[in-house]
């Protein structure tokens, strides 16, 4: 497989404010408002009247994960991807899976050169900042494991050397839920790999029509043009990383997690992992909403995202026909939610320790 590579030159920049820069790290929340405002609208051009499915693809790549798409065919899961890829800088590479894509067709072979009587490595695709898999449940369980040293440790393994990845580094997959045949279904250890799980879902009948009027001339995704740059995309979330979550916010985000253990609705819970990239989501939510601090909300707005296509329902929710975004909602109203100053856990009541910025 030979990646499709694009790059594009630094935008100018305003320099944030140097009370932003201190408050947030190496850049400004106004910055990164900026930035990400951007990238949303650059998206927008192509995924028509779906602001909540771009969001979470903002969410996903602030948090350094990785997102699958999931969905009913023709409805723009790899426009997403695409669309999300050519906005950010760096370099972008696609990989159609197929059931007889090999693992090295993906992370890479070692060739033996003739002329100096030694193996040289050849890069696969997922050497790119943004590595767009389409289609990933085509492929055998060996080549989609291939992908779970990448998505974990952001680093491949070859014939016992290893290379690491050029950070950002994001995988955008997406998979057919409804055409199985001649499909793999992916494995609990690769979904728990996913920060996030989107559905697009049908446009409205508006957002259809202004789809039909914008598209049916040419392809929005040409005349899409990267609008920040991988440099940019670290320096965002090097922000994200250092916004403050009180005490009581990651005892909540734990007992979100720990509850998907204990009901019966569930035969296998949310991993420790899946608590970690539930806090790393919540922090970009905060950040996308100009907070430099975690309130309660926005480890709800993210929890059904973040936790729901790591769950296994157990066969009697499965025969009540319960889906999992359904079991989170229902914890999302049983475990107690911490208390800030005064009754609400909005933004400017929630209590900030600005002496004690917890990591």
């Amino acid at each position: 497989m030979t990646p499709s590579t694009e790059s594009a030159a630094p935008p100018n920049e305003r320099a944030a404010p140097a009370e932003d820069r201190h408050r947030s790290g190496t850049l400004g929340l106004s910055e990164l408002h900026a930035i990400t405002g951007r990238i949303a609208a650059n998206m927008e051009r192509v995924i028509v009247g779906k602001p909540e499915v771009v969001r979470v693809a903002m969410i996903t790549l602030l948090a350094e994960g990785h997102l699958l798409v999931e969905d009913v065919p023709g409805v723009g899961k790899t426009s997403l991807a695409k669309a999300l890829a050519k906005s950010v800088g760096g370099t972008v590479s696609r990989v159609q899976f197929t059931p007889d894509l090999l693992p090295s067709d993906i992370t890479g072979v070692s060739i033996y050169n003739r002329q100096n009587s030694s193996f040289e490595f050849r890069a696969g695709p997922v050497f790119a900042n943004v590595v767009v898999g389409d289609e990933i449940n085509r492929a055998s369980p060996k080549t989609q494991s291939a992908l779970l040293e990448c998505m974990e440790e952001r680093q491949v393994t070859v014939d016992g050397q290893t290379y690491a990845l050029t950070a950002p580094f994001m995988v955008i997959a997406t998979q057919n839920p409804v055409e199985m045949e001649g499909t793999y279904a992916l494995p609990e250890a690769q979904r728990d790999r996913f920060t996030c799980r989107v559905s697009i879902g049908y446009p409205d009948p508006a957002a259809e029509l202004a789809m039909v009027d914008e598209h049916s001339g040419h392809d929005p995704l040409a005349d899409l043009r990267a609008v920040c740059t991988a440099a940019q995309v670290r320096e965002m979330t090097h922000a994200v990383r250092a916004l403050h979550m009180s005490s009581e916010v990651r005892r909540y985000a734990v007992d979100l997690v720990a509850a998907t253990r204990r009901t019966p609705d569930v035969r296998l819970g949310a991993s420790p992992r899946a608590t970690l990239h539930l806090v790393r989501a919540a922090r970009a939510q905060a950040a996308l909403a100009g907070r430099e601090y975690v309130i309660p909300d926005d480890l709800q707005s993210v929890a059904v995202t973040v936790l729901a296509h790591r769950l296994v329902l157990a066969p009697e929710a499965q025969a009540a026909r319960r889906s999992p975004a359904e079991v989170v909602h229902g914890l999302l109203q049983r475990v107690p939610v911490p208390q800030g100053t005064g009754s609400t856990q909005r933004s400017g009541q929630w209590p900030v320790e600005p002496a004690h910025r917890a990591r």
